[in-house]
């Protein structure tokens, strides 16, 4: 497994940066390859993904998620192999550093070679570039899911 991990720190209040991040299904309009993202419940997404020209479909939970502070997640079916945390560390008032940390185990040929060629951490690196450029230029979130999921649990409290 491959660690990737990146920082942005975005012009917005911590709780802006944090409800957007919960929009999972506007994650393609900042993740490069993301072709959609399908909220199943409070705790499950279903993504279609497409790199290098190799669609891949997977699902992942939500396995804790603590508002303005952290979502982490895991996938749970499909080819692709991950693990990860989103972390929002209030600055001020008015600015937010986003850290993401990402534990990524390649499927296949093509996706092992793009891992040892740093194409993976490229692609997180320039998803947190235009998730702050996103934000940044609306202003204000899209939405936002306030809701408690804790580990272990089998279902989110508000």
């Amino acid at each position: 497994m491959s660690t990737v991990k990146e920082a942005v720190e975005v012009d917005v209040p911590v709780h802006t940066a944090y409800n957007q991040w919960t929009q999972f299904e506007e994650f393609p309009n900042f993740m490069e390859g993301v072709e959609e993202v399908r909220q199943v419940d409070d705790r499950h997404n279903h993504w279609t993904t497409k790199i290098a020209g190799v669609r891949r479909e997977f699902d992942t939970e939500i396995v804790d998620q603590l508002p303005d502070e952290r979502i982490t997640w895991r996938t749970t079916t499909g080819d692709t192999r991950q693990k990860g945390m989103v972390h929002f560390e209030r600055l001020d008032d008015t600015r937010t550093r986003v850290e993401l940390v990402m534990d990524v185990e390649p499927s296949g040929a093509a996706e092992k070679a793009a891992d040892l060629l740093g194409t993976i951490d490229r692609r997180v690196k320039g998803d947190m570039k235009r998730f702050k450029q996103f934000i940044e230029e609306r202003g204000a979130e899209s939405g936002g899911w306030r809701g408690r999921v804790r580990p272990g649990g089998t279902g989110p409290s508000l």
